[in-house]
Order: structure tokens, then sequence, then C-alpha cells
């Protein structure tokens, strides 16, 4: 799970580098097709996180002892 964090993050540092380096090169038409890529995958980031902070709830309060 690490490892797909850490590739979901590397996107964030990635593509300012990505849209300089085509620009240099003359093919910033490719960057407004990165909305197309960035747009999915962070909303797949932030449903991730909620199911992990759910499912973490839940979780938790069944691990609580019950009163006698």
């Amino acid at each position: 799970m690490g490892a797909a964090g850490a590739a979901v993050s590397m996107l964030c540092c990635v593509t300012p580098v990505l849209a300089v380096l085509l620009g240099a090169l003359g093919l910033t038409a490719f960057v407004a097709k990165l909305d197309y890529v960035l747009v999915p995958v962070f909303v797949a980031s932030v449903a991730l996180v909620i199911f992990a902070l759910v499912r973490r709830q839940r979780s938790c309060a069944a691990k609580t002892p019950e009163p006698t």
C-alpha cells in the first residue's frame, strides 16, 4: 500500500516538471491532456482516504470492551 501512495504522490511532483519539459520541447498540447489522468487519480485518492477513515472508525468501535 505504501508503494501505491508513493506513486500517487509522485504525480504531484512530476506534473510541473513534465509541463516545463513538454513546453521546452514544443509539445504543450499534451499538457492539456494531463487533467484526464490527474483528476481521476485525485478523486480515487480522496475516496481511498475516506474509505480508510470510515473503516478505522468501525474497527476501533468494535475493539472497545463492553462495560460490565
